[in-house]
């Protein structure tokens, strides 16, 4: 897990001392508490009773020539809550307030952390002037201001008939630091644009190509220069959180980015190659109210009556057709009506943050797999879970089986169409998954989604 720290107390600590607030003791066994519950050093004194939180936001204020803001008492900007995604918002506990002119004031509980500074700057591309607030204000005002369902916006009002060309900003003579990052982002808003969800680099005889999967193929959209490569390669790493200085190992991260205001996230996968690095990006469409994918009142209520009852909800489709979108939908409306219940999910990556649904990803490089996430997920005591990317006999089978200790399980499952779907739940493989299931959802195309209750589906795959 990664250790939560507050830059400005790490470099402040001996100045609480040097004030007369703090015994040096204190400090050293604040430190330690820190460390054992993963939190850092303010909140450590704070639960500790030795400091309140007024009395250290006002040591920060005088010390560091920073205004205090009381966001109780305040009433942000919410066109400015584009400048900064949920996701950082969240880990870096800082929130927009205001913008004036090329000036965008950030509320932060940290005003020294310059990571956090810089990621704001790359986004909102304008100067950053930050405030002090307290750290529990801003993650409640996250929490009220960001809302999963209507913040991410809806990626069908991209203008998807307009001419667009990314290299036009490849040419564009602005080279500036942060010239790679638009590079990136006319590239991604140009695959949206296309309604493609799949964009692949990798080095061919003009450089570094960039390609768009369209019904299966790898289309080529043209080619970086092979002096920009390395360049573009650390930026796209840096954005997506992954070492630039790694290339000999696979690497697995998540970007966000803007388009037209709209916030999309995308996973980023990179794989060592004879010819250098490959490196994948699929870009995730944000989720909507499942009421705007299923319209039908009937098939509405036999979806609502699988989330709230044991059993298994199965997603099918074929590949891109929208398995997770449906699901996050589904999460979504779940968390909602049903907040009387622990929703969990285990994920190779969180594609958006959904208010009120425990996500977790995994990570192989720690040995955190689904196998290991498996044993020990029953002891959070969850109603709902869902399971992305289920491939053995006996990871269907487990997680079938807790249906039985009264669990709502979420599945995908890929196939291309409804024939191929009875095949492939012939194999005597899936006989138990098959009498376990209360809901079926199946994705025709974007505009078609069929719902199967539990009698429909055990008459169809028998």
């Amino acid at each position: 897990m990664e250790a939560v720290t507050n830059k400005t107390l790490e470099k402040l600590k001996y100045d609480l001392v040097r004030a007369g607030l703090v015994p040096y003791e204190t400090i050293e066994q604040a430190e330690e508490l820190a460390d054992a519950q993963n939190i850092n050093i303010g909140q450590a004194l704070i639960n500790s009773g030795i400091l309140t939180e007024e009395t250290l936001l006002k040591f920060l204020e005088e010390k560091l020539h920073i205004p205090y803001v009381d966001l109780n008492n305040y009433t942000l900007d919410k066109t400015c809550l584009k400048f900064v995604n949920y996701s950082d918002a969240k880990r870096y506990k800082i929130i927009p307030l205001f913008k004036i002119e090329n000036t965008l004031t950030v509320a932060m509980a940290d005003p020294l952390d310059l990571f956090a500074i810089d990621k704001v700057l790359e986004k909102a591309e304008c100067s950053i002037e930050p405030v002090i607030s307290s750290e529990k204000e801003i993650l409640e005002q996250i929490d009220k201001y960001y809302k999963a369902s209507s913040t991410v916006g809806d990626i069908s009002t991209i203008n998807q008939n307009i001419d667009f060309d990314w290299t036009e900003e490849l040419h564009n003579d602005d080279l500036n630091d942060n010239h790679m990052q638009k590079i990136i982002n006319a590239i991604l808003k140009q695959a949206l644009i296309e309604g493609v969800h799949e964009v692949t680099f990798q080095s061919d005889e003009s450089g570094f190509g960039v390609n768009f999967k369209k019904n299966g193929e790898l289309v080529n959209k043209g080619s970086l220069p092979q002096v920009l490569t390395s360049s573009f390669t650390a930026k796209l790493k840096s954005l997506a959180e992954l070492d630039p200085s790694v290339s000999e190992v696979p690497q697995l991260g998540k970007l966000s980015f803007n388009v037209d205001n709209i916030e999309v996230i995308s996973s980023v996968s990179t794989f060592p190659t004879i010819m250098g690095e490959r490196i994948f990006l699929k870009i995730y469409k944000p989720p909507r109210l499942l009421s705007d994918i299923i319209t039908n009142e009937k098939n509405i209520s036999i979806v609502k009556n699988a989330l709230k009852t044991p059993g298994i909800i199965l997603v099918c489709g074929s590949p891109l057709s929208g398995k997770t979108h449906v699901i996050y939908s589904l999460l979504i409306e779940a968390a909602q009506k049903y907040n009387d219940k622990t929703i969990m999910t285990l994920e190779s990556i969180a594609k958006y943050n959904l208010k009120g649904v425990n996500q977790c990803e995994l990570n192989e490089n720690i040995g955190f797999n689904l196998d290991k996430a498996a044993r020990f997920i029953e002891f959070q005591s969850p109603d709902i879970i869902y399971l992305e990317g289920i491939k053995s006999k006996e990871s269907f089978d487990y997680f079938s089986n807790l249906v039985f200790d009264n669990k709502t399980i979420i599945m995908e499952f890929l196939a291309n169409n409804m024939e191929d779907l009875r095949n492939k739940m012939a194999f005597s493989d899936f006989e138990t998954l098959k009498s376990l299931i209360s809901c079926m959802i199946f994705i025709h195309s974007k505009d078609s989604v069929e719902v199967f209750d539990n009698a429909t589906v055990q008459k169809y795959l028998a």
